[in-house]
């Protein structure tokens, strides 16, 4: 009779902290998440690691500059399912006012934080908070790393789609 050595399923890992709304808060943010991306096995210059700091950044930066409440942080919530091959960002402000997710045009020098966003990210989409405010967040599918194929194909987690939540 043999025995089968089965792994523990690798636990979730959480990374959560509230910053300042505010454009270093927003850099700090970025910064804290890219080397938190490389502890859970995400090295930087792969393109799952600048992906997701890149989704970060977009919305820690609409926190503090559109989600601004004197006086308010944001925070920003990273997770990490390393079974379902899933990292979910969430950026939380305390701002009643949706992002809108239009399509700039070339003359605006600004607007494509969203469109990163969703062109980045496997979904996305916003949803209402406990007391004042919004979430917005993104979920990502790593291509390589730690509960990844060898080959780097990924599905995305089953029963999703690809889908943005326009307001």
């Amino acid at each position: 009779m043999s025995a089968l050595h089965h792994e523990p399923p690798a636990p979730t890992r959480v990374f959560a902290q509230r910053f300042s709304a505010t454009r270093r808060g927003a850099r700090l943010a970025r910064l804290l998440a890219a080397l938190q991306l490389v502890e859970w096995g995400h090295p930087r210059g792969t393109s799952d690691h600048d992906a997701v700091t890149l989704v970060v950044a977009e919305l820690a930066a609409n926190a503090a500059l559109h989600g601004r409440v004197s006086g308010r942080d944001f925070a920003l919530l990273l997770t990490y399912d390393a079974c379902r091959s899933l990292i979910r960002i969430e950026v939380s402000d305390t701002h009643p006012a949706l992002p809108s997710p239009g399509v700039p045009t070339p003359a605006d020098d600004h607007g494509r934080g969203l469109v990163l966003v969703d062109a980045l990210s496997t979904r996305w989409g916003v949803r209402d908070r406990v007391g004042p405010g919004k979430t917005v967040w993104a979920e990502y599918v790593p291509t390589t790393g730690p509960g990844t194929p060898a080959d780097g194909r990924v599905a995305p987690p089953a029963g999703s789609r690809r889908r943005t939540t326009r307001i």
